[in-house]
C-alpha cells in the first residue's frame, strides 16, 4: 500500500475506511476526518453505542467519515456544506457502501419530529458558534432525557464559550480528557419545557440604499456588512444590458443584489456551497427587488455544473478558507471554472485582500489582469476571456 493510500485510510473500532476530501486537489495532503472524529468513533464502541434500530443524528460531518463508520445504523446527516454531503456520497461508494444507508439533511431541515426523538445525537463543533447555537435550538424538540447527546471537537476549535451554550440550550455538561488535542463534551439534555427562538435569520440596513439584509446563522459577516464587500459595491460594472451576471460564492447575494439594482435587464444567477448561504441569497433578492424580477439560485460545488461559455460577467469575492483550513486553493479553482464558463469577451471580476497576489494567479490562468481599483487592505481585479 502507497503512502496516499495509508494516509487515507482511517482506522477505527467500527472498521477501516479510506476516506477523501472535496474538492480534489493533486498531491492531498489533509485527511478527511481530524482526531476529534477517531475519538468520538472509538469511544462509541466502547459505549456499545448506537443500538440497532437507534434514531440517529450527525451534525457538521465534515467529509463523511462519521457518517461512513455509522452507516450500518442508517443514521441522518445534517450539514450546511453541500461539499459535505458530496464527500459522504463518495466515500460511501468507495468503501462498497450503500450511497442510501445515510439520509442527508440540509441545515434547514430536520428529522420529522413525527417520527419520535432522537437516540443519539452526535455533533461537531463547528467553526461558526452562532451555527451551533442555531442548531441546538432547532433540534431541541428531538430531544428526550434519555437521548444520548456527544459534542466533538478539537481543542482548539473548542472556544471557552462553548460550554455555557450547550448548558443553556440543552443541559448540563462533563468534559471528557483530551485526546491527539481533541476532546469529547457529553450533555444530559433537560426538558425545562420553555421554548427558545433562534435570534436567526439576523437582519441589518443595507448603508445607502433602503435594503434590509437578513442571514442565516452559518453565513460570513451575518451581522453587518463585510468591508470587503463594502468596496467591491463601490465599483461593480453596470449598464451591461441583458447579460448574465453570476455572483459565485454569494453568500447572502448582496453583490448579486446590487448588480440586479444597477442592470436591469441582467439576468442573476447566485451560486454557493452553503445552503444557508443561498437561502438568504434567494430571500434577500425576493424581499429587496421588484415583484417579478426572477434570479437563478444554485447549491453546489462552485461552477462544476455550470454550462460552458454561458456567463458574460462572474462577480468574486472568494473564500480563502474552507472549515479550519487556510489557503487559495478554492480561489485558484474557482477562477479555472471561470475560465471555462465565461464566453469569450467575458469578465471575471474579483475583490480579495491585497497580500493574497490574485493577479498573479489570474494572470496565469487568463493570461491577463487589471486592476479596477485598490485601497489599503484590498484590490478589486477585472481579467478577460479571450
Amino acid at each position: 500500500m502507497n503512502q496516499q493510500a495509508i494516509n487515507n485510510t482511517l482506522t477505527i473500532a467500527q472498521g477501516s475506511y479510506v476516506l477523501t476530501r472535496l474538492p480534489p486537489r493533486k498531491k492531498e495532503l489533509l485527511r478527511a476526518w481530524d482526531a476529534a472524529d477517531e475519538y468520538l468513533l472509538n469511544t462509541l464502541a466502547e459505549q456499545s453505542l448506537p443500538c440497532q434500530g437507534s434514531r440517529v443524528l450527525i451534525v457538521n460531518d465534515s467529509f463523511g467519515a462519521l457518517a461512513v463508520a455509522l452507516s450500518a445504523y442508517h443514521p441522518y446527516s445534517l450539514s450546511d456544506s453541500w461539499l459535505c454531503h458530496a464527500a459522504t456520497q463518495n466515500n460511501l461508494q468507495a468503501n462498497g457502501l450503500d450511497s442510501d444507508a445515510v439520509i442527508l439533511l440540509d441545515s434547514l431541515t430536520l428529522p420529522s419530529v413525527a417520527e419520535g426523538p432522537l437516540d443519539l445525537l452526535l455533533l461537531k463543533v463547528p467553526k461558526t458558534l452562532a451555527l451551533l447555537e442555531d442548531e441546538l435550538i432547532r433540534l431541541a424538540p428531538l430531544l428526550t432525557a434519555s437521548t444520548r447527546v456527544i459534542v466533538a471537537g478539537m481543542v482548539k476549535g473548542m472556544p471557552s464559550s462553548v460550554w455555557p451554550l450547550l448548558e443553556r440550550l440543552c443541559g448540563p455538561t462533563s468534559t471528557s480528557l483530551a485526546k491527539k488535542k481533541a476532546k469529547l463534551i457529553f450533555v444530559t439534555p433537560t426538558l425545562s419545557g420553555a421554548v427558545t427562538k433562534s435570534p436567526y435569520p439576523v437582519c441589518y440596513p443595507l448603508e445607502g440604499t433602503g435594503h434590509r439584509i437578513c442571514n442565516h446563522a452559518n453565513v460570513f459577516s451575518r451581522d453587518s456588512l463585510d468591508i470587503g464587500t463594502r468596496f467591491f459595491l463601490q465599483h461593480l460594472p453596470h449598464n451591461l444590458g441583458a447579460k448574465d451576471v453570476i455572483d459565485l460564492g454569494c453568500g447572502n447575494g448582496v453583490v448579486g443584489l446590487v448588480s440586479a439594482e444597477r442592470n436591469p435587464e441582467a439576468r442573476l444567477h447566485f451560486i454557493d456551497e452553503s445552503f444557508m448561504a443561498v437561502a438568504s441569497a434567494r430571500m434577500n433578492f425576493a424581499h429587496n427587488l421588484a415583484e417579478g424580477r426572477e434570479a437563478q439560485f444554485i447549491v453546489g460545488d462552485g461552477l462544476t455544473d455550470v454550462a460552458k461559455e454561458s456567463a458574460d460577467i462572474i462577480l468574486c469575492n472568494p473564500p480563502f478558507h474552507q472549515g479550519s483550513t487556510v489557503g487559495d486553493h478554492i480561489a485558484q479553482r474557482m477562477f479555472r471554472q471561470s475560465l471555462k464558463v465565461l464566453r469569450p469577451g467575458g469578465e471575471l471580476w474579483v475583490v480579495g485582500n491585497r497580500h493574497l497576489g490574485y493577479h498573479k494567479t489570474l494572470t496565469k490562468i487568463f493570461g491577463n489582469c487589471e486592476l479596477i481599483a485598490t485601497n489599503a487592505k484590498f484590490v478589486i481585479l477585472r481579467t478577460l476571456r479571450r
